[in-house]
């Protein structure tokens, strides 16, 4: 394993623990509202600390991006893209479906990427070039040859709601119609790192944020599948809009969203 990936994957693990507690002693999560139906938790930020802190004593002057405000400056070169608990809504009801996502981006390209979901003990890793691994098993990508049958991945934007409605509705409607079934579980992460190990045939959702997709963009290319926006272009990490899955599955998919 190289060695950032191994301290990654310490630090997920590090988050995870305190993930696991509080899901056990959820009466005391002190959740607040960032924003329409976007909530944080105390656990969010204790697990984001503990992540970057981690980190740090293995590599103090790399600079860090953190969903919870965990900005720290520093080499540009290495910056760890971090989601300390990705499916949070879900964490505060008491669904066990939630992750932690870490990624690593050198000289601006992804690097190193883990996703851990602390509920099941899985693993999801990858090394730029190597591969990607669940629980130290290699995985790959569904190569389904078209949306037929596929079991596809999603999520409605959960802000601005009646802006975003009629057109992610008609969206949803063009690609249920061709694809065997969807399913919204509530956490981009976990439903990239799916598409990675085949369960999910493919994955599109608008509106997300880098640390939302880093680590699950770099598991499904390693993974040999595709990582596009909605045009079909390679900028999902500027524009938000991810689409992922086998080469064939994302051609459909992106034509199916294309206004």
């Amino acid at each position: 394993m190289h060695a950032m990936l191994n301290i990654a994957v310490r630090a997920a693990r590090a988050a995870g623990n305190i993930i696991a507690r509080g899901y056990e002693s959820r009466d005391d999560l002190m959740a607040e509202h960032k924003g329409d139906n976007d909530y944080v938790t105390r656990i969010d930020r204790e697990a984001e600390q503990a992540i970057i802190s981690k980190i740090q004593q293995s590599y103090p002057s790399h600079s860090f991006v953190g969903e919870e405000g965990g900005i720290v400056e520093g080499d540009e070169t290495y910056k760890w893209i971090i989601d300390p608990l990705d499916g949070t809504t879900n964490f505060i009801k008491g669904i066990p479906h939630f992750a932690v996502s870490i990624a690593l981006m050198h000289k601006g390209r992804l690097d190193q990427a883990v996703v851990f979901d602390p509920m099941r003990g899985e693993l999801f890793t990858a090394t730029k070039g190597s591969g990607a691994q669940l629980n130290g098993y290699r995985i790959r990508c569904s190569k389904s040859k078209d949306l037929g049958g596929t079991v596809l991945a999603t999520a409605f934007p959960f802000k601005n709601k009646d802006e975003q409605f009629d057109d992610s509705l008609t969206k949803f409607s063009r690609i249920y119609r061709q694809c065997g079934d969807i399913r919204r579980a509530g956490s981009a992460a976990l439903d990239m790192a799916y598409v990675a190990a085949g369960r999910f045939d493919g994955f599109w959702e608008k509106g997300l944020k880098p640390w939302d997709m880093a680590a699950g963009a770099l598991l499904v290319q390693e993974a040999g599948g595709l990582v596009t926006d909605f045009t079909g272009g390679h900028e999902p990490m500027k524009n938000g809009n991810v689409v992922c899955g086998g080469a064939k599955v994302v051609q459909a998919l992106v034509k199916s969203l294309k206004d």
